[in-house]
């Protein structure tokens, strides 16, 4: 029994933001059922590269849920849909504004047949304000939320992060997070309630540190002249000698100590605060230094000491490391089509419910008559559901 075993989720949503939530919930117990659009199902499929013939991606990000084909565009799936919201715990959609709405399936809808629906919109701009039907991109929302302005070196461009910060920390684990509270407040009132999920008003969260220092100075926060990106010698990535490279994150004055002493620069201990001036020929004299040995070299002698250093990894060297093995964070499951495919893990150790692999990403269309079946339709109805488009055919199972 997962922690939330018992939870019925209807998952609307596609590619990575929503999917991502509700794995988290489906690999803690919830029953995740994918709607998807018969013939064509979640676009994330068939996205490359593939395993025989199915998206990577689709198999690591839709463990552990069952999918149905629906047409929400037919009077029948529509009803479809109404009969399985009211059995279901949480609706979680993410189509533009209004979209639900004109299907007639909208929180104000659904709450009228399940009072405890949890109704979820996950969208990038929010239901509300001027840019509410824009389309963007997580490159978008951390270009206007202030995120993507202060990564990168000082005088230098800003740069993409190689993941999608807004779509996941400010979408999926905001839209967690909300579907969770409240799911706790309907255990208390039985009260459902509508979510509105803003990927960017996630985004503008995670800067709370940079924010607070322009609310207390006024001064505007600049990429790389900060304490914590890049201004201070202490806490930084250098090259190694291999072309390797280290993170430096010595940012407490007893870690900086060690590392001097370690590699025998003493002199070097009370610059730690030192003057922007000091920093600068702080970072060169280090750069300098590191690229005396390769990677491993320096990481016998500082990674499991007091110093707050260790590799930068790439994602080959990731599931090899020890730490991410004794964690449990690589692990491997059996797909009928696409044979044995490796996961991630866990992230959250519960103690009396772990999160389990317990069945692989479906097939298209996988638990359509199941599910048509325990609503109290017959196969006569199924079949003529499949003659009129409501659901799928015999979807493909890959490409």
């Amino acid at each position: 029994m997962g922690a939330l075993s018992g939870v019925k989720v209807l998952d609307l949503s596609r590619l990575l933001p929503g999917p991502y939530c509700t794995l988290m919930m489906a690999d803690y117990g919830a029953e995740v059922i994918k709607i998807e659009e018969p013939g064509n199902g979640d676009y994330i499929r068939w996205r490359k590269p593939a395993i025989e013939g199915i998206g990577a991606r689709h198999l690591t990000i839709n463990r552990n849920k069952k999918s149905i084909e629906l047409n929400l565009k037919t009077d029948e799936g529509k009803e479809i849909f109404k009969k399985m919201a009211a059995e279901a715990d949480v609706i979680l959609e993410s189509f533009r504004p209004g979209v639900m709405d004109r299907l007639g399936l909208g929180y104000e809808e659904i709450s009228k047949i399940n009072e405890g629906i949890v109704y979820c919109s996950l969208t990038g701009y929010g239901q509300t304000g001027p840019y509410r039907n824009l389309p963007g991109h997580d490159v978008n929302y951390i270009g206007y939320s202030g995120i993507l302005g202060l990564i990168g070196e000082k005088d230098g461009k800003p740069v993409i992060p190689g993941v999608q910060v807004a779509d996941l920390g400010g979408g999926a684990l905001m839209a967690l997070s909300g579907i969770c509270i409240a799911l706790f407040h309907k255990e208390r009132t039985g009260k459902g309630q509508y979510l509105d999920v803003s990927m960017m008003d996630g985004a503008v969260t995670w800067l709370y540190a940079a924010a607070s220092d322009y609310f207390a100075s006024g001064k505007v926060p600049q990429r790389g002249s900060n304490r914590l990106d890049g201004q201070f010698a202490f806490y930084n990535v250098y090259e190694t000698k291999d072309h390797k490279y280290l993170s430096v994150g010595a940012a407490e004055a007893k870690f900086w100590k060690k590392i001097c002493e370690l590699v025998g620069k003493t002199e070097w201990i009370e610059l730690h605060e030192g003057a922007e001036e000091v920093q600068e020929q702080l970072k060169k004299e280090l750069t300098e230094l590191f690229k005396q040995k390769d990677q491993k070299e320096w990481l016998d002698l500082l990674a499991m000491e007091d110093t707050c250093v260790g590799p930068v990894n790439d994602i080959e060297q990731i599931f090899t490391d020890p730490q991410i093995i004794e964690r449990e964070m690589f692990k491997e499951m059996e797909h009928p089509i696409a044979g044995t495919i490796r996961q991630i893990g866990f992230p959250i150790k519960f103690s009396n419910t772990p999160g389990k692999l317990h069945s692989h990403a479906p097939i298209l269309g996988e638990h359509t008559e199941e599910f048509l079946l325990q609503l109290g339709y017959t196969n006569e109805n199924i079949n003529s559901f499949r003659n009129s488009g409501v659901i799928g055919q015999n979807a493909p199972t890959k490409v």
